[in-house]
C-alpha cells in the first residue's frame, strides 16, 4: 500500500493482498508495515478484511526467522488500538491461540525482542476487546501470563502483561486459578504498575479474593497493604473508593488492624468521609467501625470526627455523627468519646442547626445517652432541656430519640428530678412500651438459645 493523501484503497488492497499470497518474506514484511503505517488512517471495512490475513501470518510455517510473523502482530496491534470491533474479529480469526503459542514457543529461547512483540500485540486485544477475554482465560490466559511474568527479563514492558493479568481477573475463574498458582503476588505488584484502569482492577479483584481468611493472610504477606494504600493516597476517584474498600475487607480480620493503620490509612479514610461521594463517606464510616476495636484508633478517629464537625460541611457533620452512633456501642468507646469533646459540640451543633440536621444527630446523641459518664456531659452542656422540647416536635424521629434519651436520664438519681415531668409524656409512655418489649424479646431469644446445647446440634440430621 502507498502512502498519498486520497488512496484507491480498493486497489492499494488488492496489492497488499497479491503480495501477500505470492511474494517472499521480505516483500510481505514490506506490505505489512506499510498497513500499518496506514492502520490509523484507513477506512474499517479495509482493516477488516485485512485480519484475517494478518491473523493467518502469525501461522507461517515458512518464516524462520520470525519476521513476517512479528510484523503481522505489530500491525495487529495497531489496529486493535483502534477500538471498536476490531479486537473481537481478531479473536474469532484465531489471534489469541497465536500469540499465546508464538510465547509458550520462544519461552526458553533468548528471543526476548519477539516475546515483548507477542505481549504488547495480545495487550491491546485485552485493552480493547473486553469481550475476548474470556476466550483468552480458557486458552490458559492465566497460567501463560503468570509465567511470563515469573521469567521476564524485560522491565520496560512488564506492565504490559500485569495489565493483562488485571483483565483477566475480571473472571471468577481466572481468580481462582490465580489463587492456586501462587500468582496473588503478582497481583499485588499490578496494584502498584500500569495505568489507573489496570490498577483498579487489580484492587478489585483483592477484594474478593480477600474475602476468605486464607487469602487475606496471603495478601498481606506479599505485601498488599503498603500497595493499597499508595492506590488509596494517589488513585483517581474510583480508585479511592475501591482501595478505601478493598482496605477494609484486609482489616476486617483483627491481626490486620494494626497493620492497615501503621500504614497511614486513617486520614485517608477521613478524606473519604469528608468527601462528596455518598458511597465514599459509607466506606469510610464501615472500616471506621473495624478500626476502631483498638482503642488507640479509636482515639485518632474520634479526634478527627471533632475536627469534622467543626469545620465540615453539612453533609461531613452529618455523617461524623453516624459514625460516632456506631462507636457508642464499643466499650472502650465510651471513655474516648467522653474525652475528645465531641458531646458540648453535638449540643451546640443541635441547638443552632436546622431539623435535618437535629434528626440526623438525634440519633447519635440518643445512643451515647445510654452511658452514664456521657449522660453527665450531656446535662452539664445544657441537652435535657433541648431533650424535653423535642418531645412536642412535629418530626417522629426527633421525638422517639428525645424520649429514648430521657428515659435512660430518669435513671440516674441526680438527673430524674430534672426529667421527671416529663415521663407522663405519651411520646415518653410509647417508647417505654417499645423498649419494654425490645427486652423481653431479647431475654426469651437468650433464653431460648440457652437451650440448645451442642448435643442438641450434633443430633440435627440437616447439618453437614
Amino acid at each position: 500500500m502507498e502512502s498519498f493523501q486520497n488512496p484507491d484503497w480498493e486497489t492499494e488492497f488488492n496489492r497488499f493482498e497479491q503480495a501477500i499470497s505470492s511474494s517472499p518474506a521480505p516483500i510481505r514484511v514490506r506490505s505489512v508495515i506499510k498497513l500499518s503505517a496506514l492502520a490509523h488512517q484507513s477506512p474499517e471495512s479495509i482493516l477488516t478484511r485485512a485480519i484475517p490475513i494478518l491473523a493467518g501470518l502469525l501461522r507461517v510455517s515458512d518464516d524462520p526467522n520470525h519476521s513476517v510473523q512479528a510484523a503481522a502482530a505489530h500491525c495487529l496491534k495497531r489496529i486493535a488500538c483502534r477500538g471498536g470491533e476490531f479486537a473481537a474479529t481478531m479473536g474469532r480469526c484465531g489471534v489469541i491461540a497465536s500469540l499465546l503459542g508464538l510465547l509458550l514457543e520462544h519461552a526458553n529461547d533468548n528471543g526476548i525482542a519477539l516475546r515483548r512483540i507477542w505481549v504488547k500485540c495480545l495487550w491491546s486485544l485485552v485493552t480493547f476487546g473486553s469481550s475476548i477475554r474470556v476466550g483468552l482465560a480458557r486458552l490458559g490466559g492465566v497460567e501463560i501470563v503468570t509465567r511470563e511474568l515469573n521469567t521476564w527479563e524485560d522491565d520496560s514492558s512488564r506492565w504490559c502483561l500485569l495489565e493483562i493479568l488485571t483483565a483477566l481477573t475480571t473472571i471468577r475463574e481466572s481468580r481462582r486459578v490465580l489463587v492456586h498458582n501462587g500468582g496473588l503476588k503478582l497481583l499485588v505488584e499490578a496494584v502498584k504498575v500500569g495505568n489507573f484502569a489496570s490498577r483498579e482492577r487489580a484492587c478489585h479483584a483483592i477484594g474478593l479474593i480477600g474475602v476468605t481468611r486464607r487469602c487475606r493472610g496471603l495478601l498481606v504477606e506479599a505485601g498488599v497493604v503498603p500497595a493499597l494504600v499508595d492506590l488509596f493516597r494517589d488513585g483517581d476517584e474510583k480508585g479511592k473508593l475501591l482501595a478505601g474498600n478493598t482496605l477494609g475487607i484486609i482489616a476486617a480480620q483483627t491481626e490486620y488492624i494494626r497493620p492497615v493503620t501503621e500504614a497511614g490509612s486513617i486520614p485517608l479514610y477521613v478524606e473519604l468521609l469528608s468527601g462528596g461521594d455518598p458511597m465514599g463517606k459509607d466506606i469510610a464510616e464501615d472500616v471506621f467501625c473495624i478500626l476502631a476495636v483498638a482503642e488507640g484508633n479509636a482515639v485518632l478517629i474520634a479526634e478527627q470526627l471533632v475536627r469534622i464537625l467543626r469545620e465540615g460541611d453539612n453533609e461531613s457533620k452529618f455523617a461524623a455523627s453516624d459514625v460516632l452512633w456506631d462507636l457508642a456501642g464499643y466499650r472502650h468507646s465510651v471513655s474516648v468519646i467522653r474525652d475528645s469533646g465531641v458531646i458540648p459540640l453535638l449540643v451546640g451543633l443541635v441547638r443552632d442547626g436546622s431539623l435535618e440536621f437535629r434528626e440526623r444527630i438525634s440519633g447519635a446523641i440518643s445512643q451515647l445517652c445510654y452511658n452514664e459518664n456521657d449522660r453527665e456531659v450531656f446535662s452539664e452542656s445544657g441537652m435535657i432541656p433541648i431533650l424535653i422540647e423535642w418531645l412536642g416536635d412535629e418530626s417522629e424521629e426527633l421525638r422517639d430519640n428525645a424520649a429514648e434519651a430521657l428515659i435512660n436520664f430518669s435513671e440516674d438519681r441526680e438527673h430524674y428530678g430534672r426529667v421527671r415531668e416529663a415521663l407522663s409524656h405519651p411520646v415518653i409512655r410509647s417508647m417505654q412500651s417499645r423498649l419494654a418489649r425490645i427486652r423481653a424479646s431479647h431475654e426469651h431469644l437468650v433464653r431460648s438459645m440457652r437451650r440448645v446445647t451442642i448435643e442438641h446440634l450434633a443430633r440435627d440430621p440437616y447439618l453437614p
